[in-house]
């Protein structure tokens, strides 16, 4: 991998920052009327930024700044699926955010998080996490504090105070790790640690592992995640239960295999996959509201994620299973999201019901999402849940592939409680207030093109699977 300065090789987070920044001054300057203009200047920066990363992707491995950002196969589709994240974001919130005199800045703030995402799971050198995770960090608590009322207020509150003791958690870790290893860098980690107290690197690890989890959404940085899905507007709700989770999760895998051997670092990550599995499922069965059941389901979906993530090191699957998860839990979560963002009334999940019949275009999208969170073939869910679960069971956590394949039967009952209103004819226990059907337009459709790229990208990873085997 060759190194050196060269930031023409972070130019996809270059154009997203600029993206964002160009979004936030001109947005200070046009009219209410011409808002829009930052949103067609976020939608090309990130188009812009899909573009380059795909370029680089057919070139070697590099590395940027001396060494303390990787430019690899891992990190191009980290973002591009960061990046296809906010742009299905962005074309849901179209009517939620347009007129809003919020909008510039809605735009700048998703586009400083994304950034912060993708140099998150980048990130070569334990300083370069601390700077990607505030950077990531900070503008969520503004995307989540937007709306206006108890229930944003206390979400943004709850978000801001766990992510400041999560993030002086990650900073103390940074600190002992860098301290003891006389180094930053995760190249010079294994060897400079080797000799270093068994315990004083035990809580280094686990410090920047607890602010990874702060960012995916897992145990025990979880507390946030439901209260921030149901009080938030609708497009940050989608967004911080998904683009966030793509940087945290492989910057953790990557944090793995810059620790030092000797020690199973991988068996303390199987456990909170198991923790977060069970608790994020079982608290989402007793939720009514949509939104809310999907932030739990949000907090065990983090739980799986972190399956490949402590299979790190023992299995050549772990990587690409982990890659291939997180892309198609972006494109079916969104897909979940955009449906309750084209019915903002329906609150409840008896009011979704005869949805199937009224709206079969998001009824179908809502079908295809909520079975492909379980893991139903042939979404791509299905696919990166099966091979992660084969990482765990070649890696020796023969256990925790069990676990996997039973938390899976136990979200199908909740998200079954979801499916069975909507195509359950009949008029709802309580009427939501008339929706018009072009305030339905945006959101329907970036509900149906997300389910349809997450039965898209199943077919073809479960081509690809076929002919390898």
């Amino acid at each position: 991998m060759t190194s050196g300065m060269e930031p023409l090789r972070m130019l996809p987070e270059i154009l997203m920052f600029l993206g964002g920044l160009v979004s936030l001054i001109s947005g200070s300057f046009l009219p209410r009327r011409g808002q829009w203009i930052t949103r067609v200047v976020a939608v090309l920066a990130l188009i812009a930024a899909v573009a380059v990363s795909i370029a680089q992707l057919a070139g070697p491995d590099r590395s940027a700044f001396d060494g303390t950002v990787d430019v690899d196969t891992a990190t191009g589709l980290v973002r591009i699926a960061a990046a296809v994240g906010a742009l299905l974001v962005i074309a849901a919130a179209t009517e939620e955010m347009a007129g809003s005199p919020r909008e510039s800045e809605f735009y700048a703030l998703l586009l400083f998080a994304t950034t912060g995402t993708v140099v998150l799971g980048g990130a070569a050198d334990l300083l370069v996490i601390a700077v990607a995770f505030l950077l990531a960090s900070i503008p969520l608590y503004a995307l989540i504090g937007m709306v206006r009322g108890p229930g944003g207020v206390e979400a943004a509150l709850k978000t801001y105070l766990l992510g400041s003791l999560f993030g002086i958690l990650l900073l103390l870790g940074i600190t002992i790790l860098s301290g003891l290893g006389s180094s930053s860098r995760y190249a010079d980690l294994p060897s400079s640690l080797a000799d270093a107290p068994a315990a004083g690197v035990a809580v280094g690890f686990i410090g920047v592992l607890a602010g990874l989890m702060f960012k995916a959404g897992g145990v025990p940085a979880h507390f946030w995640v439901p209260d921030a899905a149901q009080g938030a507007g609708g497009a940050a709700a989608t967004f911080l239960t998904t683009v966030p989770k793509i940087g945290a999760l492989i910057a953790a895998y990557r944090l793995i295999g810059a620790m030092p051997h000797g020690t199973d670092w991988g068996l303390l990550v199987a456990a909170l996959a198991t923790v977060s599995m069970t608790l994020g499922n079982l608290a989402a069965y007793w939720q009514n509201d949509p939104r809310r059941l999907l932030g739990w389901s949000t907090v065990s979906q983090a739980g799986f994620l972190l399956v490949p993530v402590a299979a790190a090191g023992r299995s050549d699957l772990a990587l690409p299973s982990l890659l291939l998860y997180l892309g198609g839990y972006t494109v079916t979560n969104i897909a979940a999201f955009a449906v309750t963002m084209a019915f903002p009334d329906r609150r409840d999940l008896t009011s979704y019901r005869g949805l199937g019949r009224t709206h079969p275009v998001p009824a179908g999208a809502l079908l295809v999402a909520l079975l492909g969170l379980v893991g139903t073939p042939p979404t791509v869910v299905f696919v990166g849940k099966l091979t992660t679960a084969t990482a765990a069971w070649d890696g020796g956590l023969r256990w925790l592939a069990l676990v996997v394949l039973g938390n899976s039967l136990i979200s199908l009952f909740y998200y079954l409680r979801w499916i069975i209103q909507v195509f359950q004819f009949g008029r709802p226990s309580e009427e939501p207030a008339p929706v018009t059907a072009q305030a339905l337009t945006w959101p329907l459709r970036t509900a149906a093109a997300a389910a349809a790229l997450s039965l898209i990208l199943g077919l073809g990873a479960g081509v690809v699977l076929s002919a390898l085997s």
